[in-house]
């Protein structure tokens, strides 16, 4: 191992090290903690039990009487916990998780968290190495000591974008593949919002790709058969009740409103989706959903198309996955804990760095910012300083001090999907221009 590679591989484990002491004593210390994990835990506990897990009442008498209502949860913790919005195939991988105790199970839930974590933040470290083992190191190791939330708030997301990066790291090296069909299968189950876009590449992605693709979905679709075929059994009404879960979460001034009367979309764990963005302009769904749309349809269906059009290889690869991982997160519902998706930026950027010119440069900033301004201490910061400043008390301080909240995030993602999208269409050429003799790398991914 060279000197530059061992630096970076330091710099990743000071980055891991910093993630599993802050992440465990700030858990410790919440007043509130594992709150996403508890919106998982006891739905599917309440399943296991044979009761209806849509049904807030059902969830919330096991939750009770299970010691779930600590004496500091507030009402909104306790709606987390009890109003399920996860789909069935999600509660089907918690199962067995559930039938464990509280005490050892959110012990176990941490550690799974933390250990897929680290190991994707390797993987992909690995990876990056290839190109630029320093940068790669640096972006890497921030990244991680900037993901406490993952530990304090306990969601899903760390596990289901640990699996997601796992996977990747499996088709694009072609190693254990059948680990990393079983890996993206799960993260699907638990999060297709943070997972679907990654899978839709493969899908898009000429030869090999496709079938991993293919084989992933149907794995997917055996698991959520099963799951809503005991869901089913055990709630006949559970899409209903789903659906009324959604919507009470998403009225206006709920927990996942995106707008400025958001009682838990702003502040840490904040909604990114680029509607918390547009909403601070028109506080109107029909207003911010569409304009997100309008903004996001044209540059996703745009990555689509340069996607089927370019021959497959792994620089292509990770240029569409750096476009994707960001632009996914922009139309639909997504928090901070989401973004740890962006751990699949890093390998394109260190690429574009080691070619050098100002298109490295560019691409190390824009990444740089994408890292920082989805990262955990930035805004512990921020948030710890605004509370101390005196400003008057007005509408307008008050509108600045919320903007100032909710748009660097989603235009920040913005800016690094539009960047990587730029760079994945001048990267790619059509297929039907290269000659078939020159066209061999179709069936499997070629390194460049």
């Amino acid at each position: 191992m060279t000197k530059a590679r061992l630096d970076g591989l330091y710099l990743v484990l000071l980055g891991s090290v910093a993630f599993l002491l802050l992440g465990v004593a700030l858990e410790r210390s919440a007043p509130a903690p594992l709150a996403d994990f508890k919106a998982l835990y006891y739905p599917s506990r309440c399943l296991i039990q044979q009761h209806d897990p849509y049904m807030e009442s059902e969830v919330r008498r096991i939750y009770e009487a299970e010691g779930g209502n600590r004496p500091l949860d507030s009402a909104k913790t306790g709606q987390i916990a009890t109003e399920n919005v996860y789909p069935p195939s999600a509660l089907f991988f918690m199962a067995p998780f559930a039938m464990l105790p509280w005490g050892p199970v959110h012990i176990l839930w941490i550690a799974l968290t933390a250990g897929s974590f680290v190991l994707a933040s390797l993987l992909i470290w690995n990876l990056g190495a290839n190109y630029a083992p320093i940068v790669s190191g640096v972006l890497i190791g921030f990244l991680l000591a900037n993901s406490e939330s993952l530990l304090i708030t306990g969601n899903a997301a760390g596990i289901a974008i640990s699996l997601c990066v796992v996977a990747v790291w499996c088709f694009l090296r072609e190693r254990f593949v059948p680990v990393g069909i079983a890996c993206l299968a799960v993260s699907l189950t638990l999060k297709p919002h943070d997972a679907g876009l990654v899978w839709l590449y493969f899908l898009l992605a000429p030869g090999v790709f496709r079938k991993r693709a293919l084989q992933t979905l149907a794995v997917t679709t055996a698991i959520s058969l099963l799951a809503v075929l005991w869901v089913g059994h055990v709630a006949p009404q559970w899409m209903q009740e789903w659906h009324s879960n959604v919507a009470a979460f998403s009225v206006h001034g709920g927990v996942n409103d995106p707008g400025p009367a958001s009682t838990g979309g702003h502040g840490l764990d904040m909604l990114v989706s680029l509607q918390t963005a547009i909403s601070v302009l028109w506080d109107d769904p029909r207003f911010y959903n569409l304009v997100s749309y309008l903004i996001c349809a044209p540059l996703v269906l745009a990555w689509g198309f340069i996607t089927l059009r370019s021959r497959p290889s792994t620089r292509r690869a990770w240029l569409a996955l750096a476009a994707i991982t960001a632009l996914s997160m922009l139309p639909v519902y997504h928090r901070q804990v989401d973004a740890r998706l962006l751990l699949l930026t890093v390998p394109a950027c260190a690429m574009l760095w080691a070619e050098g010119g100002r298109i490295g440069r560019l691409a190390l900033a824009v990444t740089t910012a994408g890292l920082v301004l989805t990262g955990d201490i930035p805004w512990a910061i921020f948030f710890g300083v605004a509370s101390k400043l005196h400003l008057p008390a007005t509408a307008l301080t008050g509108t600045i001090l919320m903007a100032v909240q909710m748009f660097p995030v989603p235009l920040i993602l913005l800016a690094v999907g539009v960047f990587y999208l730029w760079i994945y269409a001048r990267s790619g050429r059509p297929m039907a221009l290269i000659p078939r003799s020159q066209n061999r790398d179709l069936e499997k991914p070629a390194l460049e």
